[in-house]
């Protein structure tokens, strides 16, 4: 008898719908387990939705699909390879040191990420994406360096723990029904500081906190490997954290309006969810993610927010600064 199998109980000669964990989703799939996580952000496994913060369980009938996919199990391991700086510059034909030069400027986006022995960043990225990326810009790939691409990398401009955020997040907002879910999750790029500046009143911010997405794709062994990752969570740039404020206080406003936020003694009556953003106030999306343009700024004026939005969140616009 096979796992999927001995995994179906039986009542009255049906096979009943069942869930298992993603332990067990893992091992039927034959993923490792950072397989397993990356498929589950990408959208390739199905889940049911996880409950009191515990890890998604996925459906028996997921996984037979996913097992009867031609090619299975390499074609869905495929999907989920990826590559560090140097797998990654041998698969362009070009020198690591070109490979994390495209990188930095966005044109290629780090899908995960592991800390290493000397707790450093080692980013990974989709071998699909990088075949890709070469099909695509074979001028980038092959020759001199482009002189706006010289001159970004002088002036230090590094994009890749920008846009790993802002791809992260765009996936789990994709998924996101809950408009407090949605608020949480552009919190979660805010540091303390900046959070409590947008979010006057604590039970919100505290709300928001237990709201918070799952931890981010990268293991910490350590105590020092977790304070690295959560630095690595928050946005470090002024465009980055403007573009964070203004879409939490869209999602702000959308949540407050479907429920409060908890209190002691108050139980707020639930109204439905919506299904989709509200029309006319749309949130902005992310920007610059793998297109090696600089990332814009977000038109408030074009967002459908109203004038006065960033008096609202506390925050004057700053200045441009050479990149």
């Amino acid at each position: 008898m096979t796992v999927s199998e001995a995994a179906r109980p039986r009542t009255g000669g049906t096979t009943a719908t069942v869930c298992v964990s993603a332990g067990r989703a893992a091992q039927e799939l034959t993923l490792k387990r950072g397989e397993f996580d990356l498929a589950l952000h990408l959208g390739l496994i199905g889940t049911e939705p996880a409950k009191g913060g515990t890890r998604p369980r996925v459906r028996q009938e997921e996984i037979d699909r996913l097992r009867a996919l031609p090619g299975f199990p390499e074609s869905l391991r495929e999907q989920v390879r990826t590559a560090g700086t140097a797998e990654g510059a041998t698969l362009l034909g070009v020198s690591p040191v070109r490979f994390t030069g495209l990188a930095r400027i966005g044109c290629v986006s780090p899908v995960a990420f592991y800390l290493n022995r000397y707790r450093a960043v080692v980013w990974l990225y989709l071998v699909d994406e990088l075949i890709g990326f070469a099909a695509r810009e074979p001028d980038l790939i092959a020759g001199k360096s482009p002189v706006g691409m010289r001159t970004m990398l002088e002036a230090g401009t590094d994009w890749r723990a920008r846009n790993w955020r802002s791809r992260r997040i765009d996936r789990l907002l994709g998924r996101a029904q809950d408009p407090w879910a949605r608020a949480a999750l552009q919190a979660s790029a805010l540091d303390p500081v900046q959070l409590a500046e947008v979010v006057e009143d604590p039970y919100e911010r505290a709300y928001l906190a237990r709201m918070q997405p799952e931890a981010a794709l990268g293991r910490p062994g350590s105590v020092s490997g977790r304070e690295a990752m959560t630095r690595l969570m928050l946005a470090d740039d002024p465009d980055e954290i403007l573009w964070r404020r203004v879409n939490l206080t869209l999602e702000l406003e959308r949540a407050r309006e479907l429920r409060p936020a908890p209190r002691p003694g108050y139980d707020p009556v639930l109204r439905p969810a919506p299904d989709r953003p509200a029309p006319g106030r749309p949130v902005l999306h992310g920007p610059g993610r793998l297109t090696g343009r600089a990332p814009g700024r977000p038109d408030v004026r074009r967002s459908g927010a109203g004038r006065g939005l960033l008096a609202r969140i506390g925050l004057r616009r700053p200045a441009r600064t050479d990149r």
